[in-house]
């Protein structure tokens, strides 16, 4: 069963699982924390089960403001949060992720209900492992990392799971050292995971938001059987157009675009208006942008990506699918801008 985000990109071309673990990858400041807020804040209200927030040594100020923005929402009496944070010794950074999953699991088997469990952030437990392996005086395998990684790893990712009784469904944030994505924190993590939501500090770079890079992410629901023909078709159409684009951003650096063919030009626009498509307001950055959060259906979300293929909007300037919600908006928002 498909777990909608209201997040265009992620519903479209990453669907989660309702049941399933999905990673949300990426270096400093590329918008882990936000993104991870973000779905919190969208999914909260949908989630008939609870709630659990797990903090594993991120920044004591994350934990305050998010306690603040459950609060104003109104949602505190269905949540429970976690926290272990980057000031509290290496011991209880490593055992409150499991302290959080025991929790979810007295929820799903004692109460029957589903658990909506959030990590923030799964290095953290590694690296807290790092340390105690290394107060134990163990030796220490590639990169610095404890030779225990691995099944220290398993062990708290494997207790994740379905049961006939209720469903524990698992979003983490997953630092990645110095967007290095051969560091064997990231690789043994990319094993566990149903879906995998990669950021990518170009995109961030660009001003794309959220800043997921839909060629390296993937998603294990991404199939003909589970999301229909129609979504499948049009995920795999999409993620061509976007491939083909980037190929061609070399010769349009070297020799402008002007030297392309009409058929390439045609599809450089065409990408380049589903990748402002793709972008959308947060409603947990309102503050920062001034632009009013939005919740997009699947349906609104397949529908704009289809069109946009169709060249619908071929007439409209790019700017006006960036930062909209459905793309309807698009129109209204060039007639704004007439004079």
């Amino acid at each position: 069963e498909v777990f909608a985000t209201g997040i265009k990109v992620i519903d479209v071309l990453m669907p989660l699982e309702r049941g399933g673990k999905a990673g949300l990858f990426g270096g400093a400041g590329v918008g882990k924390t936000v993104l991870l807020t973000e779905m919190i804040h969208n999914m909260i209200g949908h989630q008939d089960g609870v709630s659990l927030f797990c903090g594993i040594g991120e920044r004591c100020r994350e934990g305050e403001e998010l306690y603040r923005e459950m609060q104003d929402a109104g949602v505190l009496p269905h949540m429970v949060m976690v926290f272990g944070q980057m000031n509290e010794p290496p011991g209880s950074r490593f055992r409150i992720g499991h302290a959080a999953l025991t929790m979810a699991e007295y929820f799903r088997d004692d109460e029957h209900r589903d658990v909506l469990l959030l990590i923030d952030n799964i290095f953290r437990f590694i690296q807290a492992g790092m340390e105690v392996s290394g107060l134990m005086g163990q030796m220490p395998s590639r990169l610095g990392y404890q030779p225990t990684m691995g099944t220290e790893l398993a062990g708290l990712e494997e207790r994740i799971a379905n049961t006939d009784t209720g469903a524990i469904t698992s979003i983490q944030a997953v630092y990645v050292p110095a967007d290095d994505f051969t560091d064997p924190a990231a690789v043994h993590t990319f094993s566990h995971l149903s879906a995998s939501i990669v950021l990518s500090r170009k995109r961030a770079s660009e001003g794309l938001f959220p800043a997921i890079d839909p060629l390296q992410s993937s998603s294990k629901m991404a199939t003909p059987g589970i999301v229909g023909e129609r979504h499948y078709a049009l995920a795999r159409e999409i993620r061509r157009t976007l491939a083909q684009h980037a190929e061609l951003k070399d010769i349009i650096a070297m020799l402008g675009l002007e030297q392309l063919s009409p058929a390439d030009r045609n599809l450089v626009a065409r990408a380049r208006r589903l990748e402002r498509f793709l972008t959308q307001p947060f409603f947990t950055t309102e503050q920062f942008t001034g632009l009013p959060g939005k919740l997009v259906s699947l349906e609104h979300a397949l529908d704009g990506c289809e069109r946009i293929l169709n060249d619908e909007f071929k007439d409209l300037p790019e700017a006006a699918l960036y930062m909209i919600g459905s793309v309807a908006e698009a129109k209204a928002k060039t007639r704004e801008k007439a004079p």
